[in-house]
């Protein structure tokens, strides 16, 4: 693995443990992530053609894989798409995988960027951070751990709104402070 790989993936895992677990963005993250059952695959795609054939790869592993040894993959891609607009443009085409690979219903692809905006809001707004990560990043769920984890968690619909309201007690200082490094 080179350098830049281990960098990328330290700072997912970083973002997982502090921000995904640690705020309890996503419920469901603990569980899998303490079981060693979340793949970290870094992409070497530079562009969003090579980043479609890793992208298929991926499910295709995902799907024939025991979900006790992978549960979830994180397909982080640092050097394809890293302007929002692009990223978000190309989930049309995850999307039309999943289909073309007839996994629809099995697996579903979540999305994650250093620049993520929801509709309506402004760029430096808190509530895009609920969906901030280091680095463009596609998550591949299996649907049957979705179903699960909503049974667990029989009120999910209400953790987006939870999510917000984390993100903005904690301000864009206490997100910036999460991830600073010491002196």
């Amino acid at each position: 693995m080179s350098d830049q790989n281990e960098i990328v993936i330290a700072a997912t895992r970083e973002w997982l443990e502090k921000a995904v677990i640690g705020l309890n963005l996503c419920p469901f993250a603990k569980s899998v992530y303490v079981k060693n059952q979340v793949r970290i695959q870094v992409s070497e795609a530079t562009d969003p053609q090579q980043l479609a054939e890793e992208l298929a790869a991926e499910l295709k592993l995902l799907a024939e894989t025991d979900p006790q040894e992978i549960d979830t993959t994180l397909l982080v891609h640092p050097k394809a798409l890293t302007r929002f607009l692009d990223f978000n443009e190309f989930l049309d085409i995850a999307d039309a995988i999943v289909d073309e690979l007839k996994l629809e219903g099995e697996i579903q692809v979540a999305s994650f960027h250093p620049r993520f905006q929801f509709e309506g809001t402004g760029v430096n707004d808190i509530e895009n951070y609920t969906n901030r990560s280091p680095y463009p990043t596609l998550h591949l769920i299996r649907e049957a751990s979705i179903d699960r984890a909503v049974e667990a968690f029989p009120e999910a619909e209400a953790i987006f709104e939870r999510n917000i309201e984390t993100v903005q007690k904690l301000g864009l200082e206490g997100w910036k402070a999460m991830f600073a490094k010491p002196e």
